[in-house]
């Protein structure tokens, strides 16, 4: 079942989405070497409850498996789903950032991936790609496409370009739940998949490897990795299918100032 939101639960989501934006941004104003990825996560639950929401992704249960904090952190190779501890963040590494938060019965949904002090260029081009590539796709997010034109524009971005696309993790509904159908796959084929209606909410994340797109799971049950320990950078905007034109419900905005302050934060 593909839920359509109102007007309203539209709005309810997007405030929510300034809450995780502003959110990302108060972790990326403390993001430098020797900060423990704990110590982030710390920041990011105590601004969403200040602001009486609750974090999205906080015992979040797979299989019996309850994620334990605020916010995926992904350092260099790790794809995704990886978990604060007491790792110091070095000069050199990237760092991806994903997050949600849950208020007045909705959730939003973001990630965005950070460059710590003197990273390789070929790395900052691998994050570049993938953020480019949210952009591209999210122009198909318009009402009468499919979903496969979503995966078709972001796979031929990147491929293009010599990076590749994780297969085994997708994009997704957002709303009551924070998993909603239909799985947004960042590859596939034009024209194909459920059509896109107006008012659908879905989240867009390309998961992009600088290697080959191989991965596995690690046996905390959350961690992924590139088999070939190279980079792998990620982005996600939540969005809500609209004729002509997708209405982004998240922000980069209060990130992307933070950046611009920051000392160690390479703006790329």
């Amino acid at each position: 079942m593909i839920f359509l939101k109102t007007n309203v639960e539209l709005e309810i989501i997007r405030a929510n989405g300034v809450i995780l934006g502003k959110a990302h941004a108060e972790v990326a104003k403390i993001i430098k070497p020797g900060i423990t990825t704990k110590q982030l996560d710390k920041v990011a639950f105590e601004y969403i409850k200040d602001n009486q929401g609750q974090p999205s992704f906080l015992n979040y249960n797979v299989s019996g498996h309850k994620f334990p904090a605020s916010l995926c952190i992904s350092i260099n190779d790790v794809v995704v789903h990886g978990i604060p501890s007491n790792y110091q963040l070095k000069d050199g590494e990237i760092v991806s950032i994903d997050c949600g938060v849950f208020k007045n019965g909705f959730h939003a949904d973001s990630a965005y991936t950070y460059a710590i002090g003197d990273v390789k260029e070929e790395t900052l081009r691998l994050m570049r790609t993938t953020k480019e590539s949210l952009f591209v796709a999210i122009e198909q997010a318009v009402f009468g496409k499919r979903v496969g034109d979503i995966g078709f524009a972001i796979q031929t971005y990147c491929e293009k370009l010599g990076f590749t696309i994780v297969r085994e993790l997708v994009g997704h509904g957002v709303g009551k739940s924070l998993h909603e159908k239909p799985e947004v796959a960042n590859y596939g084929k034009r024209g194909d998949g459920p059509k896109l209606k107006e008012n659908m909410v879905i989240a867009i994340e390309p998961m992009v490897n600088q290697g080959k797109r191989s991965i596995h799971q690690e046996n905390d049950n959350w961690t992924i990795r590139t088999q070939d320990k190279k980079p792998s950078a990620h982005y996600e905007h939540t969005v809500a299918i609209k004729k002509g034109k997708a209405d982004i419900l998240t922000t980069f905005e209060f990130i992307e100032e933070a950046i611009s302050k920051s000392e160690y934060i390479v703006n790329i």
